[in-house]
């Protein structure tokens, strides 16, 4: 990690996420940011290396939730920063929620939202580069909220043409869907051919196309 040097701006951070590099901060409350560049980075498969467990493709393809995208981003991001069960402080500090809420509004930075009952109640965000998506982070005011959101990514980004899904880290929760954590000289390679490939994010698709691209995603664990 590298303490900043100059004004973090968001064509910075874009230059930045193009070479493999994303910031963070220190606290919520911290007006410290950094650049971080991890020796191993954790990458979801889109492919047919994603886990899909039985009762979660159950849930996803049922009324349970009702999921958009970039319908609440500013929702979502302060979703992401609030405290949470084992959670009481964040890394998304006021800066770099005003730097992301400005990529949203420029077209990079992309939500998607799990809403019950008319409330949102989890979510995930992240920016969005050619055939790239990097996946900065998720929140779940309710079971399984947050887990259908990253269900409904995946479909997003495979019809959508995207390659690569940047975690940035591996954690418990995102190696039981098949993340993996590869050396940072591979990672590049990947970032590199992933941001010639002329993906295009789309926020309104039918809910029917979602529906079938879950379903066609084979690569189950078993419960």
């Amino acid at each position: 990690m590298s303490r900043r040097q100059l004004e973090i701006t968001p064509d910075l951070v874009l230059r930045a996420y193009a070479a493999g590099v994303f910031p963070m901060a220190e606290s919520r409350g911290s007006d410290r940011m950094y650049w971080l560049d991890p020796a191993l980075r954790g990458v979801l498969p889109i492919d047919d290396g994603f886990h899909l467990p039985r009762r979660l493709r159950r849930t996803a393809l049922s009324d349970r939730f009702s999921v958009t995208a970039d319908r609440d981003f500013v929702g979502v991001i302060r979703g992401c920063a609030e405290p949470a069960p084992g959670r009481t402080d964040t890394w998304i500090n006021s800066e770099i929620e005003g730097l992301f809420v400005e990529l949203h509004r420029r077209g990079f930075a992309h939500s998607v939202e799990s809403w019950s009952e008319g409330r949102l109640v989890g979510g995930l965000y992240g920016v969005a580069l050619g055939g790239a998506f990097f996946g900065e982070s998720m929140f779940s005011r309710v079971s399984d909220a947050s887990k259908v959101a990253l269900v409904h990514l995946v479909a997003r980004l495979r019809i959508c043409g995207f390659v690569l899904c940047d975690t940035q880290f591996i954690t418990a929760h995102l190696a039981q869907f098949g993340t993996v954590e590869i050396p940072k000289v591979d990672y590049k390679a990947r970032l590199a051919a992933a941001l010639e490939v002329p993906a295009r994010w789309v926020a309104e698709l039918p809910a029917e196309r979602i529906a079938e691209e879950i379903r066609a995603l084979r690569g189950a664990a078993a419960e």
